[in-house]
C-alpha cells in the first residue's frame, strides 16, 4: 500500500518530467529539425525558401570567402578559450583551496554577471574602452599617456568582450574539478622532492583535465556564435560565424545558407562533445586499471 503523499510526489515528478520533455521538444528539438530541413531547401526571394531539395547551401560552405570566415572564427574561439583558461585556472585553483566559508561568496562573484544581460554588459564595456572612456581617462590623468589608446573597434576589444562574457563558463567547470582534487597527493609529491612544475604537470593538470575540457567546450562554441560582441566592440569589422548566420537570416534573406552554417556549428558541437566523452571514458578506464 502506498504511503500517504507518495502518489502526490509521483504525480509532481511525472508532471515536471512531462513539462521538461515538452519544453525540450518545442523549443530545442523542433527548431533544430526545422533548421536542418531548411538547410537542404532552395532559396526564394519572396518566401525565403521553396520546397525543393538542394545541397547548394552546403556546397557554398567550401567557398574561399566562407572558409576564411571559418578559419578566423576558429582562431578567435581558440584564443578566447586559451585566455579564459589562463585567467580562470588560477582563480578556480584559489577558489578550491580557500576556506569553505569564503567559497560561496567568491562563487557568487562569478555568478553575479549572469544576473544582467550580456548585451547590456557589452555596452558597458564600450564606456570603459572608448577613447574618452574610463581606461583612457585614468591613464591620461596619471600621466602615463598623452593621446588616448585605440582599444575600441579593434581585435583586442573583441577578445576582451569575449573573455569577459565567457570566463564564468570556464571557471565553474574548473572549480568543480579542482574542488574534488585530493590535495594530499600534492603534499605527498612535495614531500618526495617534486618541484612545483612537476607537481602541476603530473598531478594537478591531469586530474583537472575533465574540468579543462568541459570549460573549453563551453567557451569555444559560444565564442564562435556570439555575433553582438564583434559587432559592438569590433565595429562590425570582425566577421565571425555568428555574424555570418545573423546576416544571412536578417540581411541577405538567405535562410538555407544561414541554416547550413547553423547545422555546421551544431555538428561541430556534437563532435567536440563526442571527443569529450571519449576522453573521459579513457581517463576513467586508466584510473580503474591503476586502482
Amino acid at each position: 500500500m502506498n504511503k500517504p503523499g507518495l502518489s502526490h510526489i509521483l504525480t509532481f515528478r511525472n508532471t515536471a518530467i512531462a513539462l521538461v520533455v515538452t519544453w525540450t521538444l518545442l523549443f530545442i528539438v523542433v527548431p533544430t529539425l526545422m533548421i536542418a530541413v531548411v538547410s537542404v531547401l532552395q532559396r526564394d526571394a519572396r518566401t525565403f525558401v521553396t520546397p525543393a531539395f538542394s545541397l547548394e547551401s552546403y556546397m557554398a560552405l567550401a567557398d574561399p570567402v566562407y572558409l576564411k570566415i571559418f578559419g578566423k572564427s576558429f582562431a578567435y574561439a581558440a584564443m578566447t578559450t586559451l585566455l579564459c583558461l589562463l585567467v580562470g585556472f588560477p582563480f578556480a585553483f584559489f577558489l578550491a583551496r580557500t576556506r569553505k566559508r569564503w567559497q560561496k561568496p567568491l562563487l557568487l562573484l562569478v555568478i553575479i554577471p549572469f544576473w544582467t544581460s550580456s548585451l547590456i554588459r557589452t555596452y558597458a564595456l564600450i564606456i570603459i574602452l572608448k577613447a574618452n572612456g574610463i581606461i583612457n581617462t585614468w591613464l591620461r590623468a596619471a600621466g602615463i599617456i598623452k593621446l588616448p589608446l585605440e582599444i575600441l573597434y579593434t581585435d583586442i576589444a573583441v577578445y576582451i568582450g569575449l573573455v569577459y562574457t565567457l570566463l564564468p563558463f570556464m571557471i565553474l567547470p574548473l572549480y568543480a574539478s579542482l574542488e574534488k582534487l585530493d590535495f594530499r597527493l600534492v603534499e605527498a609529491a612535495f614531500d618526495l622532492g617534486a618541484r612545483p612544475v612537476q607537481v602541476f604537470t603530473r598531478i594537478i593538470l591531469p586530474l583537472s583535465l575533465p574540468g579543462i575540457m568541459a570549460g573549453a567546450i563551453m567557451v569555444f562554441l559560444p565564442a564562435m556564435g556570439l555575433f553582438y560582441v564583434p559587432d559592438l566592440l569590433g565595429g562590425a569589422k570582425s566577421m565571425l560565424l555568428g555574424n555570418l548566420i545573423k546576416n544571412q537570416f536578417l540581411v541577405a534573406g538567405n535562410w538555407p545558407f544561414g541554416s547550413a552554417v547553423s547545422v555546421f556549428l551544431t555538428m561541430l558541437m556534437l563532435g567536440l562533445m563526442a571527443i569529450y566523452f571519449k576522453t573521459m571514458k579513457r581517463i576513467n578506464t586508466s584510473v580503474m586499471e591503476e586502482a
